[in-house]
């Protein structure tokens, strides 16, 4: 089934080239159909290689999914157009009444400041609390789910010497849960981050799964199924060649590890995780359709009755 996006959102063009089915407004609205509500709250700097990358994931499942653009409600993009903002995005002070199946959040170039020193974060504490009374399922990724950590267990982030960046092998510690169905003992993940939560600040007696971790870089999945959350550090949803992109916009610094043959950076970089991010996102997909109630209007009522 179709992904049902902006007719004029420039990711149409992408992912018609790639074959993903793009459905349009006006074919949507013709199907007798309830789709899966999903919202995307992008924090990243390049919101439109993010919608790319997150809609291409979103639209290879089987599944008919309707997805809505959500901006911070008083924050102003630096790299984006405001006329794409204008024309794509609902701030979130516009979509707080709707109830949505799933809700992604991104991760956010403020690694290094202290989560109270971000200029929106209390706005997203309330989109966090928000997510428990009207989202079914919700993603965090990167800084996202390190500040979805923080502030629904006090679980601190930590600041790294050297940047965790390249293309690291993680192992599938919980291959039963519905999030890890069918992926490998291990499996290849993007990093990049200048933080981390580490194992040992995980707290014990609140139901948090570790999911994956690689031995260099650190924990990568954590399920949080109490709050309806999946926490994913790294990055799945990145493209062949994002990390090569950074690694040129930082000035060629840091090399990403594992990631250009021989450590070559004039030759191309492989996609060794492809098929794991479709796995993991077909996975978080059918979990939430197989849980969400038909009525969207009961999302999170059990949660209002508690």
């Amino acid at each position: 089934m179709p992904i049902k996006i902006a007719d004029d959102l420039p990711a149409r063009r992408t992912l018609e080239a790639e074959g993903v089915v793009v459905m349009r407004e006006a074919d949507a609205v013709r199907q007798d159909i309830r789709p899966l509500r999903i919202a995307l709250l992008n924090l990243m700097p390049n919101k439109i290689s993010t919608e790319t990358q997150l809609a291409r994931l979103l639209g290879a499942t089987p599944l008919q999914v309707e997805l809505t653009l959500v901006r911070i409600s008083d924050h102003v993009s630096r790299n984006t157009s405001a006329d794409h903002m204008a024309s794509f995005y609902r701030p979130w002070s516009d979509v707080r009444d709707d109830r949505f199946d799933g809700f992604i959040i991104t991760g956010a170039p403020v690694e290094t400041l202290p989560f109270d020193q971000v200029s929106y974060w209390d706005e997203l504490r309330t989109i966090f609390d928000w997510t428990q009374t009207h989202v079914h399922r919700s993603l965090s990724i990167c800084w996202a789910a390190q500040a979805a950590l923080h502030h629904f267990h006090g679980v601190e982030k930590h600041a790294l010497e050297r940047k965790a960046f390249g293309v690291f092998r993680h192992c599938n510690h919980l291959p039963s849960s519905p999030w890890m169905r069918g992926l490998s003992d291990d499996f290849c993940v993007p990093v990049s981050r200048w933080s981390e939560v580490r194992r040992e600040s995980i707290p014990e007696g609140r139901g948090l799964q570790i999911l994956a971790e690689s031995d260099e870089s650190g924990l990568c999945l954590i399920g949080d199924p109490a709050r309806g959350f999946l926490h994913m550090f790294n990055h799945l949803e990145y493209d062949s060649r994002t990390l090569a992109d950074e690694y040129l916009r930082d000035g060629a610094g840091q090399l990403p590890a594992h990631y250009f043959p021989d450590d070559d950076p004039a030759r191309e970089p492989q996609n060794h995780w492809r098929s794991h991010a479709h796995l993991l996102f077909g996975n978080w997909i059918n979990e939430m359709y197989q849980t969400a109630p038909f009525d969207l209007g009961a999302v999170g009522q059990a949660s209002l009755a508690a």
